[in-house]
């Protein structure tokens, strides 16, 4: 039999030689980017100036609430002493308030949904290029989310070096000064 034969045998031997000694050098990480980035300092910030963004709506929703049961209290404990007409008058104020409950509350949810969506779009992109870099400076070949990895050894595990680069290279931005209260 002639060499020509065996060549294709053979490149398949050398193909599979190679990549056996290039796995064994690979140098991996693992991250757990969703607990990196919610830790970062512009995220932390975003979630208190949200937070404190929708308070009042927020508040609003549980002075309804109240003011709700208060009437459904009324109506069960001053049922006999009522009219007619004042109980369903009552009545028809629940249901109003529970009406505007829920609007404020769909409403929250909605601008909340849209506000995190927006912060965290922009946030995990920069993260990426956090830890490409990250990954660069270290000499690693593969980075894996800790969600998909079955076992890792803690050491692998770049979260928080992830975390402290990102704060590094987008620190927070100070709080804006709080305008001064006008006496009245």
């Amino acid at each position: 039999m002639s060499f020509r034969m065996y060549r294709p045998l053979l490149a398949c031997a050398a193909l599979c030689m190679t990549s056996h000694v290039a796995m064994a050098q690979a140098k991996v990480a693992v991250i757990n980017l969703q607990q990196a980035l919610f830790k970062t300092a512009e995220i932390v910030k975003a979630d208190a100036e949200m937070t404190a963004s929708l308070k009042p709506r927020q508040e609003q929703a549980d002075a309804l609430n109240k003011e709700i049961a208060a009437i459904a209290q009324k109506l069960q404990t001053d049922e006999s002493k009522l009219t007619q007409q004042a109980y369903f008058d009552l009545q028809a104020e629940g249901k109003q308030k529970q009406v505007q409950v829920q609007r404020i509350t769909e409403d929250l949810e909605a601008d909340a949904t849209r506000m995190r969506n927006e912060i965290l779009g922009k946030s995990t992109e920069k993260m990426q290029g956090v830890v490409k870099k990250l990954a660069e400076e270290k000499g690693l070949d593969l980075v894996v989310d800790t969600q998909v990895a079955l076992y890792f050894k803690p050491a692998m595990d770049l979260t928080g070096d992830a975390t402290a680069a990102y704060d590094k290279a987008y620190p927070a931005e100070p709080p804006a000064p709080a305008a001064p209260a006008v006496k009245k």
